[in-house]
């Protein structure tokens, strides 16, 4: 698989998200995220670009990049799946969608299938577990899933068919949604639909228990 290079128009767009930050250094993540959706990883060659607009060294970029592990170093494919199989998703059978889809994809974790179409994830948590057990795809939720609705998503996907996430905008590609992480605005937020009730039953409960936080010393 082929790493495209960085141009001088992205490089343009990197210093505009650079330009968003009163301290320069805060837009790395920005332009991590749109590196990895120009290059389908974060490259050497991205370090280097993100350390010259930044004005910091490569090793202080390289250090950012390894941290998270959004930020890959090896090229992935079109979509990224992701796998939530931390304690609840797991008892509800995240565990066995994992078991599923590295049987159907036939790779594991932080591998990318030959063909260049998925990259998959095993995930400690995707913060969702009122709708676990949890999938992602492109980092847009698929929520409330089991081994049909698995199987059913990795064919559409194969096929090129649309596949709408389940609060989210109709899946595109992981390019694509590395640049709405950059803080590019791809105008589909509108699309989004708004948080279902079981997102919201903690929040309505403690309304009606007229619960509030704890307040720390100096808060107020």
């Amino acid at each position: 698989m082929s790493i495209k290079t960085i141009t001088e128009e992205d490089i343009k767009t990197l210093e505009t998200l650079a330009a968003k930050y009163p301290v320069r250094r805060s837009a790395l993540l920005p332009m991590l995220h749109y590196v990895q959706s120009i290059q389908g990883m974060v490259s050497p060659a991205g370090i280097q670009v993100c350390a010259r607009v930044l004005d910091l060294t490569p090793a202080e970029v390289a250090a950012v990049a390894t941290f998270y592990t959004m930020f890959k170093r090896f090229p992935m494919g079109k979509h990224h799946i992701g796998v939530c199989t931390n304690t609840l998703c797991a008892l509800l059978g995240g565990d066995e969608l994992w078991k599923q889809l590295t049987d159907i994809l036939g790779i594991g974790h932080d591998e990318t299938t030959a063909d260049g179409l998925f990259t998959l994830e095993r995930i400690e948590c995707q913060a969702a577990c009122t709708v676990a057990p949890v999938v992602t795809v492109n980092w847009e939720f698929m929520d409330s899933m089991n081994p049909k609705a698995v199987r059913e998503l990795i064919e559409k996907l194969k096929m090129g068919a649309p596949v709408q996430s389940t609060r989210g905008v109709q899946i595109t590609s992981i390019a694509e949604s590395g640049k709405v992480l950059a803080g590019i605005n791809d105008g589909k937020y509108a699309e989004s639909p708004l948080a279902d009730d079981s997102m919201l039953a903690g929040l309505r409960v403690a309304k009606e228990r007229k619960m509030s936080a704890p307040t720390g010393k100096g808060a107020k």
